[in-house]
């Protein structure tokens, strides 16, 4: 290493990654860091590179701190600059992490046990900058005269018993070493009868106490092999790779940054000192292909037989990425409960598993196609999609139908998206993994005798498909209060989060739904799945070959995700507002408006929200609310939004896809003075751009393009601009000139036009399965795995309580 001057590029990607985990941080971290950093401009960063940096959350790989440490180490910001803002911002445990990377203790002192009268001697060798200075100590007392890398205690007496630790500094930079005990040698000290007779006394045997054990690595991963020992002097170490020693591997741990097809053979470690010289046992590393399996080798392949203790390997997805569909409030049909909470729930556990999701209620035909579409483009090489619909729903002849919120009285499938369609698109992409689950009713629709033939299927190996409930049945909602959730989700997560082949954790569900006596004989999940590989949605998340697709990919879906930064309005009266914003969902935001501060001549004051863009749902009697239930929201709770201690006013804005321009409202501050009887008001205008999913447009109709078995490759034809970061404005949506750059990216529907299906019979009546109350729902002996935290969703003791159940197929034609 070398001095404080040094540029923080110099750093390894180790050390920048760990620093980077230290500084994703809310509360102390990489914001307050780049607020710290403009002291000198040219680290200085801009609004563009700070929302790229916020940006990388959504990406299951990503961190705001990696990406920032990364630009200040292309304006070669150099060490020292660093740790001074670093500690100006008091995040001591990243200056604690930074100077003891720049001051390695690359020698500990080890304990020892000697006789009384002998000579021992302690070591401390550090490397970093020139000039360090080491001290000593017993306990918290300095030794005298101890301030050199050997501390020597001669003749060693029993007063000199106890703890010492080394401090090794550079100005105001300090580590400090591990504790080395020392004691008198009697008949239980390790060393008393390990001692050689042509040895110094002061020596102990030298002895490993942790050997490297055998690794299997996929090609382009870390590699890391570890050997630990002991003994007086200390040990140093050398490790050899197919019997030759490895350059500057001279450290305990062996550790490459790549591992490549060279790296693979036999490795061991050896373990000297100026009296012993010993070895390791000699291990196997195998380095498996950079595929999406890091399996073994076929052995007739390789002729390599791999050892027994060889770890083992997994299955791994280039990316993940969720698409969640809830309609609950149809304009011609019964309403719904269940998919807010349930769409709500499973958003949050995808995360938990690094998927990114976009999550929509309430959607037009429009809008479920644009969503599938987008949704779609994100399905490529290696990548685990998850598609996800709670709603009204049908099956005729086979074929099911997602139920739009604007499909009329007596619709067809021509109002409807066809999940087989939908089924076939997905079937075409070169995907690691795709699960596509229905909530809805599979009763057969009377008005609707048309049996649309869908295209040819690709044979491939990676559907998993689930129907919440069987043919000819009903998927069932249970409703408690203001909040409700579907049978099939409320088995699913207490699942989802299990290390599980996909299909073994859905068989899991299954069976949970057939233990239940309320849900025997009325729903069963149904289960199709052509798997043949041991994939989960717990699996990790790593880089494929090629990055830049995996930008576009980022891109495409996290403009989907983008809230407006908070505001901080300051009228001429002196009271500062800010609004802050919050993402129910995708397409569900709720504003909070927060008086921070008012001069003590007001005596009241309240900033409230009027004149919303035309595009918005906004139902004006539930704005400017006291609490988020006031305004309309079941899934957020004062504690969890504004800052505690400030009045604060609620207004909830749905159906942000629909939304064509920039969302712009007005702040209208209402405040009194004492010494007046009339209120007086202040207004503000105020524009956001387009927030979460308003981006992508949802409300346009895609280009129709036909599908084919190409389009796995929709990504590597999509051409980015310049910049991979967003367009001025944050509109991440592509016009048509850009769309139609994509090329094979096949993926946008072939609307039905109306009049392609013949005119159907109105329909007979159909038998209303009947409502009931049952005093049990769940058994509460069934496992629960690890659960999100929604607060907010009071369920958890619905076991206890009488609910109602209900069918959530739509018997209203």
């Amino acid at each position: 290493m070398g001095d404080w001057t040094q540029e923080l590029g110099t750093l390894g990607d180790g050390v920048l990654n760990r620093l980077a985990e230290i500084l994703d941080n809310p509360k102390c971290g990489w914001r307050q860091l780049a607020a710290a950093v403009t002291e000198q401009p040219k680290f200085r960063c801009s609004e563009k590179e700070l929302l790229n940096c916020s940006l990388q959350v959504l990406s299951a790989t990503g961190s705001p701190s990696r990406l920032l440490l990364s630009m200040l180490a292309d304006r070669s910001c150099p060490l020292g600059f660093l740790l001074h803002c670093l500690r100006k911002i008091d995040h001591r445990s990243a200056v604690q992490y930074l100077i003891a990377t720049v001051i390695r203790i690359i020698i500990q002192p080890q304990s020892q046990c000697e006789p009384d009268g002998c000579r021992l001697v302690l070591t401390c060798q550090a490397e970093g900058p020139k000039g360090m200075a080491y001290q000593w100590f017993k306990g918290k007392e300095e030794v005298p005269n101890g301030q050199n890398p050997d501390l020597v205690l001669c003749p060693f007496v029993a007063s000199q018993q106890g703890h010492y630790i080394c401090r090794v500094s550079h100005g105001e930079n300090f580590v400090y070493s591990q504790w080395a005990k020392v004691q008198l040698a009697s008949g239980d000290c390790p060393s008393s009868d390990a001692r050689d007779g042509f040895l110094p006394s002061s020596t102990s045997s030298l002895r490993i106490t942790q050997q490297p054990q055998p690794l299997s690595v996929c090609e382009g991963t870390p590699l890391r092999l570890e050997c630990a020992a002991e003994g007086n002097p200390p040990p140093q170490y050398q490790w050899y790779h197919n019997n030759e020693p490895v350059a500057q591997a001279t450290r305990p741990s062996l550790e490459i940054s790549c591992a490549t097809t060279s790296s693979r053979g036999q490795y061991s470690c050896k373990v000297f000192n100026l009296y012993h010289d010993i070895r390791s046992e000699e291990i196997h590393v195998e380095i498996g292909p950079g595929s999406f399996l890091c399996s073994s080798f076929d052995e007739n392949d390789g002729g390599y037989n791999p050892p027994p203790a060889r770890q083992h390997s997994r299955f791994y997805a280039t990316d993940k990425v969720a698409l969640l569909m809830g309609n609950m409030n149809y304009q011609h049909h019964r309403q719904l409960r269940a998919p807010m909470a349930d769409v709500h729930q499973l958003c949050n556990l995808l995360r938990q598993l690094d998927f990114k999701v976009v999550s929509l209620l309430d959607l037009t035909l429009q809008e479920m196609h644009s969503a599938v579409t987008e949704f779609l483009l994100l399905l490529d090489r290696g990548v685990y999609g998850l598609l996800y619909f709670a709603g009204h729903g049908y099956e005729n002849y086979g074929n099911s139908f997602m139920v739009p919120i604007d499909a009329p009285s007596s619709y067809t499938s021509e109002h409807c998206l066809w999940v087989q369609d939908v089924l076939r698109r997905m079937q075409g992409r070169q995907t690691g993994l795709n699960v596509f689950l229905l909530d809805m009713c599979r009763k057969r629709n009377l008005n609707d005798d048309v049996i649309p033939q869908p295209g040819p299927l690709k044979v491939t190996a990676n559907i998993v498909f689930g129907y919440a409930t069987c043919v000819d049945a009903e998927a069932y909602e249970v409703n408690k209060d203001g909040l409700s959730n579907g049978i099939f989700m409320s088995f699913l997560t207490r699942r989802l989060l299990e290390d599980e082949k996909v299909t073994v954790m859905l068989d899991k569900v299954a069976e949970d739904m057939g233990q239940c006596d309320i849900t025997r004989g009325r729903q069963a999940l149904e289960l199709r799945s052509n798997l043949s590989e041991r994939r989960a949605l717990t699996d990790r998340v790593q880089s494929g070959d090629c990055p830049e697709i995996a930008s576009v990919r980022n891109l495409q879906w996290a403009v989907a995700n983008v809230l407006p930064d908070s505001l901080y309005l300051r009228f001429e009266c002196g009271v500062t507002v800010q609004l802050g914003f919050a993402a129910e969902f995708s397409n569900i935001m709720i504003i909070y408006a927060s008086v921070l501060e008012k001069p003590d001549a007001v005596v009241t004051c309240t900033a409230q929200l009027t004149d919303f863009s035309e595009d918005v749902g906004v139902e004006l009697k539930l704005t400017n609310q006291e609490s988020p239930m006031d305004a309309g929201s079941l899934l957020f709770t004062a504690e969890t939004l504004a800052q505690p201690g400030f009045p604060s006013l609620y207004t909830r804005l749905s159906a942000l896809q629909r939304l064509k321009y920039e969302l712009s409202f007005s702040v209208c501050l209402h405040y009194q003075y004492a010494s007046m009887d009339d209120e007086i008001q202040e207004t503000r205008l105020v524009s956001v751009g387009k927030p979460l999913v308003s981006k992508l447009n949802l409300h346009q109709p895609r280009l129709p393009r036909s599908f084919s078995a190409s389009s796995s490759c929709d990504l590597h034809c999509f051409s980015l601009p310049e910049s991979s970061s967003f367009p001025d404005g944050l509109d991440g949506h592509l016009p048509a000139s850009e769309t139609s750059s994509i090329g094979s990216a096949s993926t946008c529907w072939s609307f039905y036009q109306p009049g392609e299906f013949p005119d159907s019979p109105l329909p007979a009546k159909v038998n209303l399965p009947e409502e009931t109350v049952s005093p049990e729902f769940l058994d509460p002996d069934l496992p629960r795995p690890l659960s999100a935290d929604i607060r907010s969703l009071p369920l958890d003791n619905m076991e206890r309580l009488s609910l109602h159940f209900r069918s959530k197929q739509n018997f209203s034609f």
